[in-house]
């Protein structure tokens, strides 16, 4: 397998979740959470994953970054097979959309988009929370080519795995991709950075912080036996963790 992390690049964050992008000089002086928006393509024998799709970030040119990195390694957004939501907070589905001169489309037409309902549904019932843009999300789920999920935990095909954990929101989901003797392991913003494995936090940020711990620590061990490599969506200077 191949994994390729398309970093939209590190960012501050606001109690409303405004999001500001660091640079060098107004990295020390930028208030509020800081943390790298880092959605992932994997790529194996039968597909082309992407894991989460950003916040939706433009360079100068007005180009998504994510559709930039894509370029940047010879890969056509028509090239994406699957798109694999965690969960539905805005900085993880943003890149999905584009506007059109008829109203707005997928950056990814060929890919099926999954998504798990019960999330769906819990964001459309929190309509105060400002980590959902529900504008947005209304539109991704007209999408024509969208996968409801509905199980606990369960196999989308014989490589891609997946479980509801609860944790950082109440029905967020984590991916296992497996090819060829090889174990990756996704565990968006219930492990979102190298920095959580090193100490022990429930974090009020989330839905169920004790939960999202526990889990931590559970991946955490299974990851050292069975040599997973781990992917981290938030990390400001990594990517992938290799045990």
């Amino acid at each position: 397998m191949k994994i390729i992390p398309l970093k939209e690049g590190n960012f501050s964050t606001n109690k409303t979740k405004d999001f500001t992008l660091l640079t060098d000089e107004n990295f020390d002086e930028i208030k509020g959470i800081k943390m790298s928006v880092q959605p992932f393509l994997v790529i194996t024998k039968n597909d082309y994953i992407l894991l989460d799709a950003g916040i939706g970030w433009k360079n100068n040119a007005g180009e998504l970054i994510i559709l930039e990195k894509l370029k940047e390694n010879n890969i056509n957004p028509e090239q994406i097979t699957k798109v694999l939501l965690s969960h539905l907070h805005k900085d993880h589905i943003e890149g999905i959309l584009k506007s059109t001169d008829s109203g707005f489309e997928s950056n990814f037409p060929n890919a099926k988009i999954y998504i798990q309902k019960r999330e769906l549904d819990f964001a459309l019932q929190n309509t105060g929370n400002y980590s959902f843009d529900l504008d947005t999300l209304k539109k991704i789920i007209q999408l024509p080519n969208i996968n409801w999920m509905q199980e606990n935990t369960g196999k989308i095909n014989n490589e891609i795995s997946f479980e509801v954990t609860g944790g950082h929101t109440p029905f967020m989901q984590v991916f296992w991709i497996n090819e060829a003797g090889e174990t990756i392991f996704y565990g968006a913003d219930n492990l979102p950075q190298e920095s959580y494995l090193k100490y022990h936090l429930a974090y009020k940020s989330d839905y169920d912080g004790r939960k999202a711990m526990e889990l931590r620590q559970l991946w955490q061990q299974q990851a050292e036996e069975n040599h997973w490599k781990v992917l981290l969506y938030h990390d400001l200077e990594k990517s992938i963790l290799e045990f």
